[in-house]
C-alpha cells in the first residue's frame, strides 16, 4: 500500500513515496478452521444466550451471553435468508510491539483473530483460540514530518485501509449464510458478523476516528470527562448527522466532538458493524497499568513528597519498598526484592503490586486515601471475575462511587492538582455497560493479545536471523500452526495416547515400597483426590502460572508423590526432630477420623505402634475451577502448598492455607479458618494411607474487617500457657493456600536486616490478603 493523496510539485516528503507491505493470512479460513477445531467441543456457543439464576437475575458470562450477540442475532433473523444461521462474532485485536531496542527500534504490529462462540476461559488458556492473521504496516518519516497533518491523516486511512482490506474475505458471508463444520462434528449455515475489538487506549482512539484524550465510546468533553452530564454514546449515525449539517466543519468536528471528521472507521465497510460499541474493555491498560500503575502509584508517591521533607520521604518510600519486599511468598506472587522502585515496568509487575500494596501503604497516607486504593482494587477484582450477575454488577457500581468520593483527597492535597479528566480511569464508568454487552471482561482483556506476542511475534524473531526477519518469523508461525492443527487432529483419531512414565525423582527404595504411588492417588473414595500424577508431576501440563490444563472437575488435593529421605521414619523420632507433639496429636487426629468416617459407632481408643512408620513430603497440590485466574482450557488452577525447611536452597518456607469451618450458614471469611502448615507426612493405620498436615491455627482478631483497609486481621492462637495451638488435620480439609501480610506500625519500620521468609515469625499480626488473587478475593469478599 501507499499514498494516493496531492504531491507538491517539487520536494515531496520520502514517506509519500514509500510502499508499506501488509502481511495477512485469509480470515474467513482461519475462522473456518478454528470453528471446526475438535478441542473446542464442548467450549463453544452456538447460539445467543441469557442465562437467569434461580433468583432471575441474569448472569454474563462468555461473550455469548451477553446483550450484544443476543441483539445481533435478533437483527439476523429478521431476514428470512439469515434465519436460522449460527452467528459467529469475529474478535480482533492489535497492538504494536517492541521485539529489540538494543539492536535500533525494532517494532511490528501483529493482527490477531478469535471467535466470540468461544468460551473465555479458552480463548484466555494459550490455546489455538487466537490466531494471528496479520502483521500491519508501520509508517514511519523524519522528525520534521512526525507531527504534520498530512501525514497523520495518511497513517490513519493506512490503518483503516488494510483492516478493511484484510476482512474484506468475511463480508459476503455477514449477509449470505455459509456452511461450515463445527468443533462437534455437525454442518451449520454461518453468518460472520465483526465483534469487539481489543486495544488499548491509543489504538481505540486510533479506530474510532477520535481525538486524543476524547472518549471513544461517549462524547464527554475532554475537560469534564467525568463531570460531562451531557455525554451520549457515540455512533456513526451521530457521527454521519454531524457531518451532514452544512455549517459544520472539520475543525468544529475536531474541537467541539473529538472527531476526526477526514477519516472514515474501516466498520463503516461492513454491516451490523459500529466500532464505538464494538470496543473492548481492557483490563490491563486501562486499570492495572493505567489507572493502578501510572495514576494511583504516582499520586500516591507525590502526597508522600508533598507532605514530608525531602529526606524525610525518601525514608517513608524507602520503608514502603521494605514493607514490599518482605511480602511472605505466594504462588504467583512476583517477588520485588528492592520495592517498587524500578524503572521498566510490565503488567504482570502492576499486578504483583496491586496484590501486595495497600497494606504497604497503610499509615502513611490518609485513610481516604487508603480507602479510595481500597475501593478501586475491590471495583477491580470485581470487574475480573469470571461469572457478573446482577449483585456483582451492583456492587461493581457501588465500589466505582466510593472511588470517586474518596478520590477527591488526592487533588484536595495536591498530590493531582490538575484534576482527573483522564481517559483510562474514565473509562471505568462503561464498564457495567461493557458487561452487559459483552459478558466477563477477562475474556476479552488485552492480556490475550500480550501473552499471544510472545508465540508469535517475539520467539520467532529470536529464532530468525535478523535479516529480513518478518519473512521467517511468519514462516515460523505458519510451522507451528500446522504442528497444532496436527496435533489437535491425531488426538480426535485417537492416535495420541499419554504415556504414564516415574521419573527417577519419584523412584522409591525398599524400605519405602509401602507407600506406592497408587495409595497417595486413592486416598480415600469420595474423589477428594482424582487427577493421576501427584504434585510434583507434571503430567497434565501445569505452567509456572498455576494454569492446569485438564477438564473441568471437582476440586481436589494431592500429596507430593516424592518423600523426602532426609526425616527419620518413626513416629517419636520424627516428633523429636521437629520439636512438635506429633505422638498426642496424631492419635487425636485418627480418633476423630475413625469417629466421622464410622457414624454411630462407639468411639475407639487409639494407640499407635511405636513401629508406625511415617514419611515426610515437602508440598501439596490444591486444584480447583478458578476461571478467573490463569488456568487449563477446562478452567482448573492449580498451587502449591509448601512446607519445607529448605526451599530451592535457601530459607525454610511453611506456607498458610484456608480450611473451611463446618458452619454451613457463613460467608465469606467466616466459612474458613486460617492455619500455617509446619509438616506434611502420611502413614498408615490399618492398612488405610493417612496423608496429614500438622497446622498452626490463626484467629481473626475482630469481628469485623478493619475500617480502612477493609482486611481482615489474624492472629497466632495459643493456649493459656502459651503453647501454640497446633493440630494434625487431613489434607482433604485444606480448601487452597492462603496469604498474610503483616500489620506494619509507621513507629517501628521494618528491620534493615528482615527477609521475606522470616516475616511470618517476626510480626504477630496479620491482614488476611484477599487480593492476591482472583479466586481468594472471591471466595473472601463480603462486601
Amino acid at each position: 500500500m501507499e499514498y494516493d493523496g496531492e504531491r507538491p510539485e517539487e520536494n515531496a516528503p520520502a514517506w509519500m513515496e514509500d510502499k508499506h507491505s501488509v502481511f495477512f493470512r485469509d480470515p474467513k479460513k482461519v475462522v473456518t478452521n478454528m470453528l471446526a477445531n475438535p478441542d473446542f467441543n464442548g467450549s463453544m456457543d452456538y447460539a445467543a444466550l441469557q442465562e437467569f439464576d434461580a433468583n432471575q437475575s441474569q448472569r454474563f458470562k462468555n461473550f455469548m451471553s451477553g446483550n450484544w450477540a443476543w441483539e445481533q442475532s435478533n437483527k439476523i433473523a429478521v431476514d428470512p435468508t439469515t434465519h436460522g444461521s449460527t452467528f459467529v462474532p469475529v474478535i480482533l485485536g492489535s497492538d504494536k510491539t517492541t521485539v529489540s531496542v538494543a539492536t535500533g527500534q525494532t517494532d511490528y504490529y501483529p493482527l490477531y483473530l478469535s471467535i466470540g462462540n468461544v468460551h473465555n476461559h479458552v480463548r484466555r488458556a494459550r490455546r489455538n483460540a487466537v490466531a494471528l492473521i496479520g502483521f500491519l504496516a508501520i509508517p514511519k518519516s523524519k522528525q520534521e514530518y512526525a507531527d504534520d497533518v498530512q501525514f497523520r491523516k495518511f497513517r490513519r486511512r493506512l490503518f483503516h485501509s488494510s483492516l478493511s482490506h484484510i476482512l474484506s474475505s468475511l463480508k459476503d458471508g455477514m449477509t449470505t449464510p455459509v456452511l461450515s463444520r463445527c468443533a462437534d462434528g455437525h454442518f451449520r449455515k454461518i453468518i460472520y458478523g465483526l465483534g469487539p475489538y481489543i486495544a488499548d487506549y491509543p489504538e481505540q482512539v486510533l479506530l474510532a476516528s477520535v481525538v486524543q484524550n476524547w472518549c471513544a465510546k461517549c462524547t464527554a468533553n475532554s475537560e469534564e470527562l467525568d463531570k460531562d452530564q451531557s455525554a451520549r454514546p457515540r455512533s456513526h449515525a451521530q457521527t454521519a448527522n454531524l457531518m451532514s449539517e452544512p455549517d459544520i466543519t472539520l475543525e468544529d468536528l475536531w474541537v467541539g466532538w473529538g472527531i476526526v471528521g477526514d477519516v472514515d472507521p474501516f466498520t463503516m465497510d461492513f454491516p451490523r458493524a459500529d466500532i464505538h460499541e464494538l470496543l473492548a474493555p481492557d483490563l490491563l491498560h486501562q486499570i492495572i497499568k493505567g489507572t493502578f500503575k501510572d495514576h494511583l502509584v504516582t499520586w500516591v508517591t507525590n502526597y508522600i513528597n508533598l507532605k514530608f521533607s525531602k529526606r524525610q520521604a525518601k525514608k517513608v518510600l524507602d520503608d514502603i519498598d521494605k514493607r514490599i519486599s518482605v511480602a511472605p511468598p505466594f504462588i504467583g506472587l512476583r517477588r520485588f526484592p528492592q520495592g517498587r522502585g524500578f524503572k521498566q515496568w510490565t503488567g504482570d509487575d502492576s499486578k504483583a503490586l496491586m496484590k501486595v500494596y495497600l497494606p504497604a501503604i497503610s499509615g502513611y497516607v490518609p485513610g481516604n486515601m487508603v480507602k479510595a486504593l481500597r475501593a478501586f482494587l475491590d471495583f477491580c477484582y470485581l470487574a475480573r471475575r469470571n461469572i457478573h450477575t446482577t449483585e456483582t454488577i451492583t456492587q461493581m457500581e457501588e465500589a466505582l462511587a466510593q472511588f470517586h468520593k474518596y478520590c477527591e483527597i488526592f487533588q484536595s492535597t495536591g498530590a493531582c492538582p490538575k484534576g482527573f479528566q483522564l481517559p483510562r480511569q474514565h473509562s471505568l464508568k462503561h464498564y457495567v455497560d461493557l458487561i452487559k454487552s459483552f459478558g466477563a471482561p477477562n475474556g476479552l482483556c488485552s492480556s490475550i493479545t500480550e501473552s499471544k506476542h510472545i508465540v508469535a511475534v517475539k520467539e520467532p524473531w529470536r529464532r530468525s536471523s535478523r535479516f529480513k526477519a518478518l519473512g521467517q518469523m511468519l514462516m515460523i508461525n505458519q510451522r507451528n500452526d500446522k504442528l497444532a492443527a496436527a496435533r489437535v487432529d491425531f488426538e480426535a483419531r485417537g492416535m495420541l495416547k499419554e504415556l504414564q512414565v516415574d521419573s527417577p525423582n519419584d523412584t522409591e527404595s525398599d524400605d519405602e515400597s509401602e507407600l506406592t504411588r497408587s495409595d497417595l492417588q486413592a486416598v480415600d473414595d469420595n474423589d477428594t483426590v482424582s487427577a493421576p500424577g501427584g504434585a510434583s508431576g507434571n503430567s497434565h501440563g501445569i505452567a509456572r502460572d498455576g494454569a492446569i490444563d485438564i477438564p473441568t472437575q471437582r476440586a481436589f488435593v494431592d500429596m507430593a508423590v516424592k518423600i523426602q529421605p532426609s526425616y527419620p521414619r518413626s513416629l517419636d523420632a520424627l516428633a523429636a526432630h521437629v520439636r512438635m507433639p506429633l505422638r498426642e496429636l496424631t492419635t487425636e487426629f485418627l480418633e476423630e477420623k475413625l469417629r466421622l468416617d464410622q457414624p454411630g459407632s462407639s468411639p475407639s481408643k487409639v494407640t499407635l505402634s511405636s513401629r508406625l512408620k511415617v514419611h515426610v513430603h515437602h508440598s501439596l497440590a490444591c486444584t480447583f475451577f478458578a476461571p478467573s485466574d490463569p488456568c487449563g482450557s477446562g478452567g482448573m488452577h492449580r498451587e502449591f502448598i509448601r512446607a519445607t525447611s529448605s526451599w530451592w536452597d535457601g530459607p525454610a518456607r511453611y506456607d498458610c492455607a484456608l480450611i473451611p469451618t463446618e458452619d454451613a450458614h457463613s460467608s465469606g471469611v467466616g466459612r474458613f479458618d486460617i492455619a500455617r502448615v509446619k509438616l506434611l507426612f502420611s502413614f498408615k493405620y490399618n492398612d488405610v494411607l493417612y496423608p496429614c498436615a500438622l497446622v498452626h491455627w490463626y484467629g481473626r482478631v475482630f469481628n469485623e474487617p478493619e475500617e480502612t483497609t477493609g482486611l481482615w486481621i489474624v492472629e497466632e492462637q495459643s493456649f493459656p500457657d502459651e503453647r501454640p495451638f497446633l493440630e494434625v488435620v487431613h489434607i482433604e480439609r485444606i480448601y487452597r493456600a492462603a496469604h498474610l501480610i503483616p500489620v506494619f506500625d509507621c513507629e517501628d519500620p521494618v528491620p534493615e536486616d528482615l527477609t521475606f521468609d522470616q516475616t511470618l515469625s517476626h510480626y504477630k499480626s496479620f491482614y488476611l490478603n484477599k487480593y492476591v488473587d482472583g479466586h481468594m478475593f472471591e471466595s473472601l469478599n463480603t462486601l
